[in-house]
Order: C-alpha cells, then sequence, then structure tokens
C-alpha cells in the first residue's frame, strides 16, 4: 500500500479527516536533498497576479484539485495522481503579464519535504518554455511552508511548475501558486470573449450529462478541472446539449467554454446557445442567445461568455462546429453567486406508535422547515425506512422561516430495526438554496416487535444439482421455523411446481408434507417430494408451504419461494443474441459465405458467417424476441494505415424509425503476424482478431415483435461487418442498503478508494460495503481491499462502469485483494480496459493470491489481458460474468487453487485460454483440486482453447458450450508444465462431463494443427482422465486428438487410459487447406505432430462411441498407441 504523512502533521484544522500513514523521512534528511542557494528570500511584493484565476493540471486526485491553487487559502491544496511523474500544475493569468517570481505553498502544519521542479511559461498555453530549471526546493512548516522563486521578468499568460520528485508523497503537492509581477494589457481571446472570470467556479465536478457522446469521450471530462480531457457530441447529431446542475441556484455572471490548449487543437468556431433553468422540472430559458464562438490556441482555446440570469441547471445547446462533426469542451465553467432562495430542510422523524409490534400500522411525521429567505412553493416529502422510499406526502408552500408537520401511514412492518428518515422537495421541483440538506436520518432505530407466531420457510434442493438433459432430478425440501412459537403437530404441506419459463406450461408438480412439531428455530427433517425428467430450457421451480395454525398471516408471504432452474450446456445470461445471417438483409447488405481463414470477416465470425454493409442504404435487421433497452453488436470496421484504428457510426432503427447512432472504433481490434505474438503494425504479417464489441442503452423500451436495425446511412462513413447483436431490458439495481453501503463522493478513482477506505476503518461494524451508483468511473491503477471482507457493489454492469485512461494504452487497473480481505465480494459491475495489444504480466482486472471465500458476480470485462486469476485461493466463487475481447484468458486459478466454483460465465474473443486451471506450484501453492466449472460458454477465441485443463485432480468440468476457436483445439487437456514446477493429473479423477465443441481446431505454432480436442500428455502424469458426454460437431480438422510429447527422442508421460463415454463426433471433413493431409479424422492418433516429435504412446478406451459424416472415423497409424472400442 502507499502511505500518507501523519494526520496531525498534514490535515488542516477543521478539514475532513483522510487516510494517512507516516513517511519515515525526516527533516533534517529531507533538506540535504536542496542545492546550497536554492531557496531564495522574499523581497518587495509585486503584484499577485494568479488570485482567483483559472487553473489546470496534468492530473487531479479527488477532491484536491487544482481549482485550490489560486483559491487564497493555504488550507486547501492540489495533489496529482500518486506514484507517477512528471506533474505539473498551472494558472492562466487571463492575459500577457510581467512575471518576476512565484511564491508556492503547502499547508502550514505540514511536515518537511522537498519538491523538485521547474518553472515554465507559455503565451498560447500549448507551447512552454523553461524559464527556471529543475531543482529542490524544501518546503518548511519553520517558515510557513512557503517557498519564494526569483524567474528573469518574463512575459507570459500561462505559468506552469512542473514537478519530478517529492520526498514526503509520490505526487506533486501546492496548495498555493502565486504569480507576481506586473499586469499586462487584456487578451480578449476572441469575439466577444472579455477578461476570464475570477471566483468560484461553480459547475466543477458537479454532476454533468450530454444528450450524446462520440466513442469515449464522455460528459465527465468537460468538469473534471483538467483541459486535457473533454466531452465530445456524437458526429452529426445536432442539436447536441451539455448539461451541468449546480448545487443550488445561483445569480449567473460568466459561463466560459474551454477547448484543449494545445496546437494541435487548431481553432475553429462552435456555434451554442447558454440556456438555463430554476429546476429539474422547470423550462429551460436563454441566458445567451445562439452565437458562433472563436476558439483559437493562440487565446487558449477559451471563450468567456458574460450571462444574466438565475439557473440552478446550466447547459450548452450546440449547432455547429467548423473543427468536428459536434460539440467539444474540455471544461465548462459556471461563474455567479447564490441566489435568494427558500431552503428546504426536515428537522425531525418521529413514528407512532413508536415501539410497535410487526402486526400494528406504523405512522411516520416529519416537520419541514425553510430555512431559506424567499417563501417556497409547494412541494412533497418523500419518507424513508433503511434509505428506501416508502410514501411520498405534499407539503404546502412555505414561508421564510415558516415550519410543517406531515404525516404518512406505510403499513405494518416486519420486525427488525429500522432507520427512519425523510427527504424535503424529493422531486427536486423547489429551487434552492442548497439542494444538498433536504434530507434527514433519525438516529434513533424504529424498532419492530416480532407478534406471537410460528413462520415457516421453505428451503429446496435437487440433485443433481446442475442437470443434464434426460436426468432424473430428485426435489426435497424443509421447513424452518424463524418464528417465535412452535408449530402444530400437523402435517405441514409442502407443493413444488416446475415451470417452463418459455411457455409457462407447468411441466411437473409434487407434493410432500413434513410431519410433527417445528421448534421455534428449528428446521423441520428432509422431505423427499419425487422425481422429474429434465428437459433442455429454462425454468421456475416454486416450493409452497401450507401456513400452519399458529401462524400469523404477516408471516405467511415467506412461506412460498421460487428458483431458476437451467438445464443445458453452457451460460445462461439475461440477454438473446441474433446472428446476422439470421436476419433481414438489404439494402445492398452481404452475406458472407462461411469459411475458417483468420483474418477473414467470415472465418473470424461466429457460425463463420457475417452479414457486410459496405453501400449507403445496407442494413441488417431482426425482429426482437423480448423487450429490450440495450443493444450490444460484434463488429468489424477497417484499420487505420498505422494500426491504432479507426473511428465511426452505425444507426439504429427501430420499426423503421431512426433512433441513435451507435460508436464504434477498431482501435482494439486488428493484430498483425503469427498466432504467437502478434503486434498491432500492418507491416508484421497478415491480419487477425479482426472483431470487436459496441454497446449502447438505447434510452427507451422497445417491445418483443418490434424490429431493430443496423443500417449504413449518409453518416456512417466506414465499411462494416456485422456478427451478431446481442439485446437485453436491462434495469439498475439500487443500494441494498444505505445504512451498510456507502457511497463514492464521486466518480474518480481516489473517489473510489476513499469510500472502501471508509468501510475499512469503520470501526462500529455498520458498514458491510461500497455501493457504486450508475455512472462512469474514471480509474489508471488497481483498487486495494485489505483490512476486512467488503461488498462492492453496483448499479449493474450496464449501468456502473470503470473507464480505463481513454488516451493511454496498457493501463493495470482493477482490484488487488489481500488475505486479510477474505470473504470479499465483487458485483454488478463493468471494467472497461485500454489494451491494444497482448503482453505477460499486469492487466488483471481482479488479481488475487492466497485469499478465500471470495465472490465475483455478475461482472462484464472487456479489452484487459485477464477478467481473473488467481494464485492459491480458495472456496471462492466466480458466476454471472461476461468477458469479452481480451488479450489473454477470461478466468484462470493456479498454485493450489481449491473447491473453488466458476459457473454461468461466458467468454468472447479471448487471447488466450477462456476458462483454465494451471496446477503450477511456482508461487507456494499446491493440491489444486475440489474446483467445479460448469454452465460456461466460450466463443470466437482468437488465441488457444475455450477450456483447458494442466494437472490437477479431482476437478470437475461440466455442461460446457465451446465453439468457434481460430486456431488452437476448444478443449485442452494436457500434463505440459511450460517449464514451471507443477502438479500432475492424478492420483483422483479428472472429469469433463457434457461438453458440446462447434467448428473448433486450428493451426498454431507454425504448422502444426489442432483437433477440436486436444489430448497432450507431456512433461508430467497423464492419469485418471474422464470424459463423458461429449459431442464434437463440425471440427476444423479432427475431432479428438492425441498427442504425446518427445524430449530427447523419448516420450515424457504416456496416456494411462483415459476414458471416454458417450461421445459422438460428427462432420470431421477434409479442409482444402494446406493442412488438408491431416484433417477429416474423427479420432486422430497423432503420428509425427513436428520435427523433433514422436508418436502418441499409450491407450485409451471409449464406451458407447458414436461417428457420423466424418472422412475417416478412426486415424491410427502408429504402433505405440492403442483406441479400444466396447
Amino acid at each position: 500500500m502507499r502511505h500518507r504523512p501523519s494526520t496531525s502533521n498534514r490535515t488542516p484544522a477543521g478539514a475532513p479527516l483522510r487516510r494517512l500513514r507516516l513517511l519515515a523521512a525526516t527533516a533534517g534528511a529531507a533538506a540535504l536533498l536542496v542545492p546550497l542557494g536554492l531557496t531564495t528570500t522574499a523581497t518587495a511584493a509585486p503584484t499577485v497576479l494568479s488570485a482567483g484565476r483559472s487553473t489546470a493540471a496534468s492530473s487531479n486526485n479527488s477532491p484536491y484539485l487544482s481549482g485550490n491553487l489560486t483559491d487564497g487559502n493555504q488550507g486547501t491544496y492540489w495533489e496529482s495522481t500518486n506514484s507517477t511523474f512528471p506533474q505539473w500544475a498551472q494558472v492562466d493569468l487571463g492575459a500577457a503579464a510581467t512575471v518576476e517570481d512565484l511564491v508556492l505553498k503547502l499547508p502550514t502544519g505540514w511536515e518537511t519535504r522537498s519538491q523538485t521542479l521547474s518553472v515554465q511559461s507559455s503565451t498560447d498555453g500549448s507551447s512552454f518554455s523553461t524559464i527556471k530549471a529543475s531543482q529542490a526546493y524544501a518546503f518548511d512548516p519553520a517558515s510557513g511552508n512557503t517557498v519564494t522563486i526569483d524567474v528573469p521578468d518574463t512575459s507570459a499568460r500561462y505559468v506552469r511548475v512542473q514537478i519530478t520528485a517529492n520526498t514526503g508523497w509520490p505526487a506533486g503537492q501546492l496548495s498555493e501558486l502565486e504569480v507576481r509581477g506586473t499586469a499586462g494589457s487584456t487578451d480578449p481571446g476572441g469575439p466577444g470573449d472579455p477578461e476570464p472570470p475570477t471566483g468560484t467556479n461553480l459547475a466543477l465536478n458537479k454532476p454533468i450529462e450530454a444528450s450524446s457522446t462520440e466513442w469515449q469521450f464522455v460528459a465527465k471530462n468537460a468538469n473534471d478541472d483538467s483541459t486535457t480531457t473533454y466531452w465530445e457530441g456524437a458526429g452529426g447529431q445536432y442539436p447536441s446539449t451539455l448539461t451541468v446542475s449546480l448545487d443550488a441556484a445561483a445569480q449567473l455572471t460568466d459561463v466560459v467554454v474551454k477547448l484543449p490548449p494545445a496546437s494541435v487543437w487548431g481553432p475553429r468556431t462552435q456555434t451554442f446557445e447558454v440556456q438555463g433553468r430554476a429546476t429539474a422540472t422547470s423550462t429551460w430559458q436563454t441566458l445567451k442567445a445562439s452565437a458562433g464562438y472563436a476558439f483559437s490556441p493562440s487565446t487558449g482555446n477559451t471563450v468567456t461568455v458574460p450571462v444574466t440570469g438565475t439557473a440552478k441547471d446550466v447547459r450548452l445547446r450546440f449547432t455547429g462546429n467548423t473543427g468536428s462533426g459536434n460539440g467539444q469542451v474540455a471544461e465548462l465553467q459556471v461563474f455567479g453567486t447564490a441566489a435568494p432562495n427558500p431552503d428546504l430542510v426536515v428537522t425531525g422523524v418521529t413514528a407512532t406508535p413508536a415501539s410497535p409490534l410487526e402486526s400494528q400500522a406504523v405512522t411516520l411525521s416529519a416537520v419541514v422547515k425553510n430555512i431559506g429567505t424567499q417563501s417556497s412553493a409547494a412541494t412533497d416529502v418523500a419518507f424513508t425506512l433503511n434509505g428506501q422510499t416508502v410514501a411520498t406526502k405534499p407539503v404546502g408552500g412555505l414561508a421564510a422561516g415558516a415550519q410543517a408537520t406531515v404525516t404518512a401511514d406505510v403499513g405494518a412492518r416486519p420486525a427488525a430495526s429500522y432507520t427512519i428518515g425523510a427527504v424535503a422537495d424529493a422531486g427536486g421541483t423547489v429551487a434552492e438554496q442548497n439542494e444538498g440538506n433536504n434530507a434527514y436520518v433519525n438516529p434513533t432505530p424504529l424498532v419492530v416487535t416480532a407478534v406471537p407466531s410460528s413462520d415457516l420457510v421453505p428451503t429446496l434442493t435437487w440433485s443433481p444439482s446442475n442437470p443434464a438433459a434426460g436426468s432424473t432430478v430428485t426435489f426435497s425440501a424443509t421447513i424452518a421455523n424463524q418464528g417465535n412459537v412452535a408449530t402444530s403437530t400437523a402435517a405441514h404441506g409442502l407443493t413444488v411446481t416446475v415451470t417452463n419459463k418459455a411457455t409457462g406450461a407447468v411441466v411437473r408438480t409434487l407434493t410432500g408434507s413434513a410431519s410433527g412439531a417445528i421448534a421455534a428455530g428449528a428446521s423441520s427433517a428432509s422431505v423427499n417430494l419425487g422425481t422429474w425428467t429434465a428437459a433442455n430450457g429454462n425454468y421456475d421451480v416454486k416450493v409452497v408451504a401450507a401456513p400452519d395454525s399458529t401462524e400469523a398471516a404477516a408471516k405467511q408471504a415467506n412461506n412460498t419461494a421460487t428458483r431458476p432452474l437451467f438445464v443445458g450446456r453452457g451460460a445462461n445470461l439475461p440477454f438473446d443474441t441474433y446472428e446476422a445471417e439470421d436476419g433481414v438483409t438489404g439494402g445492398g447488405a452481404t452475406v458472407l459465405a462461411p469459411n475458417r481463414v483468420v483474418g477473414d470477416l467470415a472465418g473470424e465470425a461466429s457460425g463463420r458467417r457475417a452479414v457486410t454493409l459496405n453501400q449507403t442504404g445496407a442494413y441488417v435487421e431482426w425482429t426482437t424476441k423480448a423487450p429490450t433497452n440495450t443493444l450490444l453488436t460484434r463488429f468489424s470496421i477497417p484499420d487505420s494505415a498505422g494500426g491504432g484504428g479507426t473511428n465511426a457510426t452505425l444507426a439504429i432503427y427501430v420499426d423503421g424509425q431512426f433512433l441513435k447512432n451507435i460508436d464504434l472504433t477498431s482501435r482494439y481490434a486488428w493484430l498483425y503476424g503469427n498466432e504467437t505474438n502478434p503486434g498491432n503494425q500492418p507491416g508484421q504479417g497478415a491480419p487477425r482478431h479482426v472483431y470487436d464489441e459496441a454497446s449502447t442503452l438505447l434510452g427507451t423500451t422497445v417491445p418483443a415483435g418490434s424490429t431493430i436495425r443496423l443500417q449504413k446511412t449518409a453518416g456512417s462513413t466506414s465499411q462494416y461487418a456485422i456478427d451478431f447483436v446481442d439485446l437485453e431490458l436491462a434495469t439498475p439495481r439500487a443500494n441494498p442498503n444505505p445504512a451498510q453501503y456507502t457511497q463514492p463522493a464521486g466518480f474518480t478513482h481516489q473517489d473510489v478508494q476513499a469510500a472502501l477506505d471508509r468501510v475499512r476503518m469503520d470501526a462500529t461494524g455498520t458498514l458491510k460495503g461500497v455501493y457504486l451508483t450508475a455512472g462512469d468511473y474514471q480509474t489508471s491503477s488497481k483498487f486495494q481491499v485489505y483490512g476486512k471482507g467488503v461488498d462492492v457493489v453496483g448499479a449493474g454492469p450496464w449501468f456502473t462502469r470503470f473507464f480505463a485512461p481513454q488516451g493511454q494504452e496498457n493501463t493495470d487497473v482493477g482490484f488487488r485483494a489481500e488475505a486479510s480481505a477474505n470473504g470479499s465480494t465483487f458485483r454488478d459491475f463493468a471494467y472497461f480496459g485500454n489494451y491494444t495489444s497482448r503482453i505477460d504480466g499486469p492487466g488483471k482486472v481482479f488479481d488475487f493470491a492466497n485469499v478465500k471465500d471470495m465472490t465475483i458476480d455478475n461482472i462484464w470485462v472487456e479489452h484487459m489481458i485477464c477478467m481473473f486469476w488467481a494464485s492459491n485461493m480458495d472456496d471462492s466463487e466466480v458466476t454471472n460474468s461476461r468477458i469479452r475481447n481480451t488479450f489473454a484468458d477470461a478466468i484462470n486459478m493456479t498454485n493450489g487453487s481449491a473447491n473453488n466454483h466458476v459457473h454461468n460465465n461466458q467468454a468472447r474473443g479471448t487471447g488466450d485460454d477462456s476458462f483454465a486451471l494451471f496446477a503450477a506450484t511456482d508461487n507456494g501453492g499446491s493440491g489444486q483440486r475440489g474446483n467445479v466449472f460448469e454452465n460456461l460458454t466460450s466463443t470466437n477465441t482468437w488465441r488457444a482453447a475455450g477450456l483447458a485443463v494442466y494437472g490437477g485432480q479431482d476437478n470437475t468440468f461440466r455442461n460446457i458450450y465451446i465453439a468457434d476457436t481460430l486456431v488452437y483445439s476448444g478443449v485442452t487437456i494436457s500434463s505440459l508444465d511450460f517449464g514451471y514446477p507443477m502438479e500432475g493429473f492424478g492420483p483422483a479423477p479428472t472429469v469433463f462431463d457434457g461438453l458440446t465443441v462447434v467448428r473448433s481446431g486450428g493451426h498454431f505454432w507454425g504448422d502444426q494443427v489442432f483437433g477440436a480436442v486436444w489430448m497432450f500428455s507431456a512433461s508430467k502424469a497423464f492419469g485418471n482422465i474422464q470424459v463423458n458426454n461429449l459431442d464434437v460437431i463440425d471440427p476444423t480438422y479432427s475431432g479428438i486428438m492425441f498427442q504425446t510429447n518427445y524430449v530427447g527422442g523419448q516420450p515424457q508421460n504416456t496416456f494411462q487410459n483415459p476414458t471416454f463415454t458417450n461421445v459422438t463426433i460428427t462432420g470431421a471433413k477434409k479442409s482444402g487447406d494446406r493442412y488438408d493431409a491431416t484433417s477429416g479424422y474423427g479420432i486422430w492418433a497423432n503420428p509425427m505432430p513436428e520435427a523433433g516429435q514422436g508418436p502418441a504412446v499409450g491407450t485409451a478406451t471409449f464406451t458407447n462411441l458414436t461417428f457420423s459424416g466424418n472422412f475417416r472415423d478412426i486415424e491410427n497409424t502408429t504402433s505405440t498407441f492403442t483406441i479400444t472400442r466396447s
């Protein structure tokens, strides 16, 4: 972990405490770093030119923003991103001036430190020159932590301090950046652009949204206090709006719009109107009529628009931009003063009765008061229990200083302890002086006492827990009495129904009963309810316990429980996939013929077919099977000449009407060269990995039976291949319990880490985890989780999304958890990385070692190296997740990882084995056993296999679907150790049961071919392998290939009779390519995989083996390998 100075030395009085840790650096040691003569003494002070001026920085560690540098308060400060140098902070003086010296300050209470820095100046904000060379400067509390730097008199508008080292903390830190000298004439910076305003930027880091977004240039970039990031609207989608919500209504004076000051941002004119409104529900009013504003690097690419009016929400409405296809804003700043307004607060909330039974109705009362300076209009108040709204009641208009009591009947409540609260003006209809003080929570909880009653809760189980079609499923149930009295002695009836979700038909009803009284807190014996023969499909299984004579009506709601049951191979995730070749095409769209060529638009598509849209009007269309409010497409558009990718949009139509464009980029696709180590440069060789995916919220719910179309329009400037779309009805999840789940203050990396730290440091035991509200979170490093288990919960992967810096490449982001965080859960969010090529080492979203009882649930990951990598992890779960377009594995467990459950996950387009278990012991863990991988789907793996198992024992892999591996086997079962210490297979069995492998196999390592299933006996023992219920369909070269590794001309470890039961292999045809001579085999004992090797050695036994449509069912020309059929 990283360490900060001690709280007592660093935090100003009254400032919020942060997690701080003492650095082992003394003042004397720091002083040794300062060269003689570097710290200058103050002379007669010239004019302070920088007071209140606009600032910028290379990065900000929120909430320590660059705006603090010119606020005149030495107690506030700017801090850069940690552990990365160099960093810089600068001030815009508003006009060219003569700069004579700088005064740099840190908070007076901080301990001594030395910062190495240089001073630079610029006239245009783009080209900077050094006016003071880099040196170390000592900040000492004995001299007020103030350093004065004399510089040669220089004419400049922008002054920058660049920091390369800091002995007190691994970041740049300054509380005040005072630039002193002689003021020059005001540079207007463009038509109608006065001197930039002074005062507080009311829009800084406030909620901001846009009507559209071009690629990843999101709205939050436009008020993050950095001109290195920016928002851009989607190309051609005019009018386009950018809206910021201030804390409260203000009397506005100026709106400042900035673009990045760099010279590459050449002159352009943007046409926009400035609008405002008093509340979120009121009408937009024009504050400044639409006009064209000239931006130029010579004037800092800054425009100031004087405005008059009162508003809480401010928006820019763009109708033109000569420099791009829509509006662009690096910073939207709003200046003004608080407006006279009402201010509604809740001063108290009480409950009647104060100590109710759960059979009694509860009435909540709230006192709403107007503490503002003006009367308020009629509004409402929302009553909350445990942070969730349970009633909303009207509140009449209130004069300034007046109050009213409002009541709400919230009904009877189950026995529990509740926090009670209320929120004034919950609908946000009143413009207030402070919109952040509307909520109140009573510090004394409402305790509801249980009535005397039994309370029956049935629990249903079935065996096998994950049945295959045709299996006999046995259902059983127990009844728990969680009430406070015993049940009667009468029989307690149980009814189970199995309902097909697709048809609504009840396919099985079972009954039974538990006998005898069940004491309070006890459970009945297990009751066998009967059996059902499983069939493929999705089912709801409901169990109902009949009410008992001792059970109050208020206790009977939980007598019924429903659980889902999926029967089939592969993952069952909440979206439907529509293949392009199965859709309706028109307008010149082309359905490509199938092939198996790597780098080809059909050869790399799912099903080996795709649709191209290469002329205006071309489209592909589907009819929706279920409602959807999202769309994801797997697509290909061309790379750029230099290999960095291109951007484009494609139109979405619903029922023939244009809805919106979806943004596409090929930045993360198109690699070149061989299978082993392809790169991004087109000159490296033939292309591969030509597809990527893009997703969007539709902004509306499209009903079932509607048509959704992707169409190339006049604004769609690229060539397009469409593989498929996924459609899903997604809804955001609320905070599970606001009292137990803290929320980050914003959307920066530091905001999230601070929330994690709050949970870790909570001594009360109240905080259970962190709730990540819907939004886009910017992150550039790993979050550190340690000290205790924490529950990290998002609003769902469509709504809570982490983004690595989109202007960078190969940034290692995600979560790193230590053993002290055992028991942690991470669920319901997405990670979008910025990896563009395959590397070994970092890039794993979840990078765990020596942990247990961890849960990963409903995570979506793209453009990383891996989603999940675990070394020596036990008793953990990875489930319900989607992993797409990674540059290595989706999920890999190694080094003694044991008793883990990996289930219901889908991987698409991985750059190594999608799901892997590798029994290496190089990190100290051993005993890789007891793991269950089931209901997994792997498709379109562009390098390596869908499932790979390297050693271990007592591990199970079942109900898995694998399709369209491009260059390798679909399933690899191998005892090769890759040069690492590793456990071989056995003595306990490794079981594969219920695998479907479709259109898989390929060629790798030059000219070596691989079957759909590759059995490789190599450097470790290959014993006790059981493969049951395997279906191989349409393999690229062969169905099952046996190979033995040779060293020095001798086989290493031979096949110790792996067994295969109920195996079908169909469609192994001659390939017709350069590997035709080694294709078309159902089962192949490879006689010579490559030079220096030799034939497969050992035996294998097949029971109930079925072939169909193969060129040759079994090819075994060796004398060293025996295939036995029974």
